[in-house]
């Protein structure tokens, strides 16, 4: 049985990963990869996809050249990427019970997305599951120096939302996320145990 998602009491202020957490985006970040990786002669699997979760597209591109010795241009094949997964990503479905937790909080307490995906994309996503008109704060990729597992992320949604990081309740689904959360003190709440992810299948 599939438990229930909650807050915890001692919550000020919550914090949502987007992909994965908010957006089952993480099907359409998996063909986005396999789609564009066959042409560098990649068999992209759902088991090689789940030893990358958490990391931005440059650094997954980085990893998979140290992995099968290809020369892959790291920012501009992560840009191929997000262009691919741009073109399907109106097929992402919510993620329920993480998106019912928001809805049910919007209003009471203050919330914020810390994102390692980019502002734009962050957005469309938002806009495509029709989250844009709960949340104002986003912290993307393009807004810190140090990516996830650095708090960086986390700690500017703490600072936007004027809540002290131990009040900040963070949900995530991959563990750069949950070590970024614990690092800056924040009470860390894996999502992934609140529901089923199918990787592999058609979208």
């Amino acid at each position: 049985m599939i438990k229930k998602l909650e807050v915890n009491p001692k919550a000020k202020a919550l914090i949502f990963d987007l992909d994965g957490t908010l957006a089952d985006t993480m099907p359409v970040h998996f063909w986005a990869y396999k789609n564009i990786l066959v042409d560098y002669g990649i068999d992209f699997t759902p088991e090689l996809f789940a030893t990358l979760a958490g990391i931005p597209a440059v650094g997954t591109i980085e990893k998979l050249n140290e992995q099968f010795g290809t020369t892959m241009h790291p920012e501009e094949v992560g840009h191929f990427k997000e262009a691919e997964y741009e073109k399907i990503m109106h097929k992402m479905k919510p993620v329920e019970p993480v998106v019912e937790l928001a809805k049910q909080y919007h209003g009471k307490l203050p919330m914020a997305i810390g994102t390692g995906g980019y502002h734009r994309l962050a957005w469309k996503t938002m806009e495509i599951l029709g989250l844009d008109k709960y949340f104002d704060i986003l912290v993307s990729a393009e807004d810190v120096t140090h990516a996830k597992p650095h708090p960086e992320t986390f700690l500017k949604c703490a600072e936007k939302m004027g809540i002290a990081p131990e009040f900040c309740q963070v949900f995530e689904d991959g563990e750069p996320g949950m070590q970024a959360a614990r690092a800056g003190g924040m009470i860390a709440t894996l999502v992934t145990d609140f529901y089923e992810v199918t990787i592999g299948q058609p979208i």
